[in-house]
């Protein structure tokens, strides 16, 4: 049997681990393992590679992918998809396993629908935004990035009698901004989740009398240049904005990533080797299971209400 494993979209801290074991454990099960290399582009392109244990030797520790990734325009027309049927038709691969986040496993629907490929799929983003499963591949990280960054951040507000608005990444997912928030003793916490009250947290802040704080704003919200300025007309407090940006998504993926991963890559050619069909990997009450793929692309991620229940107090 022959299956490789690719990534697609965003990468993040994790994908590495998930990798070496995908190879190690492969091997172990008498399957050949591949490699497709810069994501949909690399399988129009045929950019694979028979995979072996000296491919992963020493990439635990490193963030991002050495598959490397990207996102293809050219895989909405149907001749590319051919293309790249006819690439896994040519080196026999019966199954891949994704990397990514729904877009790309919708990706893998159409193939699937067309040309009979089956896939499983790893959640695989610091969004933390797919249906089904608590915990994405490379949240872990992401999350002590920020908390690193926040810390570092506070010193200096501090230090100035700043107001610091920090915003995180997580496309329309509050959930890095959310946690963030809660963990690193956060005054302001705004997401596209939840409603906020600038006038009632005016108030509170008028009346607690600080001399910093900390305000973190989800990128979705597309306010925190706004609430930067909000700090300095309604608060009167010298403010800065701090954009993480793209460190979010590298750095030296922590312990949690590395297991999740190893636990994710065994349990999806476990499936396998059971001919599963287009399944997703999922970390659900702290328990890896499966889901059928279109359960999960058809369905929408909700923060869970517990979280903000505990934050309702950093947005009124």
């Amino acid at each position: 049997m022959n299956i490789a494993i690719m990534a697609s979209g965003g990468d993040c801290s994790g994908m590495n681990p998930a990798t070496k074991r995908f190879v190690e454990y492969a091997i172990e099960k008498n399957i050949n393992p591949y490699f497709i290399y810069d994501g949909l582009e690399g399988l129009i392109d045929a950019n694979f590679k028979k995979a072996s244990y000296l491919d992963v030797s020493g990439i635990i520790y490193r963030g991002g992918t050495i598959l490397r990734s990207s996102r293809s325009k050219r895989f909405f027309e149907k001749k590319y998809r051919q293309k790249a049927y006819e690439n896994l038709k040519k080196h026999n691969i019966q199954t891949v396993v994704v990397l990514g986040g729904d877009g790309s496993f919708r990706a893998f629907e159409v193939l699937s629908e067309e040309f009979g490929i089956n896939f499983i799929g790893i959640p695989s983003t610091i969004d933390n935004d797919i249906y089904g499963t608590d915990y994405c591949l490379g949240v872990d990280t992401a999350l002590n990035v920020i908390r690193s960054a926040i810390d570092d951040i506070r010193d200096t507000a501090m230090s100035f009698k700043r107001a610091f608005v920090i915003e995180t990444m997580g496309r329309e997912c509050g959930y890095l901004a959310l946690i963030s928030a809660i963990t690193s003793g956060a005054e302001m916490c705004l997401i596209p989740e939840a409603p906020y009250d600038l006038d009632s947290l005016k108030r509170k802040f008028l009346k607690s009398k600080r001399k910093y704080f900390l305000a973190i704003v989800a990128e979705g919200l597309k306010i925190s240049k706004d609430i930067k300025r909000w700090f300095e007309n309604e608060i009167g407090i010298e403010s800065r904005l701090t954009i993480l940006g793209h460190i979010q998504r590298g750095g030296n993926p922590t312990v949690f990533d590395r297991r999740v991963a190893f636990e994710f890559v065994t349990y999806a050619i476990d499936l396998i080797l059971d001919d599963k069909k287009n399944q997703v990997v999922v970390f659900k009450d702290s328990k890896v299971k499966s889901l059928d793929s279109k359960k999960v692309t058809s369905n929408r991620y909700r923060l869970d209400q517990h979280l903000l229940n505990i934050a309702q107090e950093l947005m009124h």
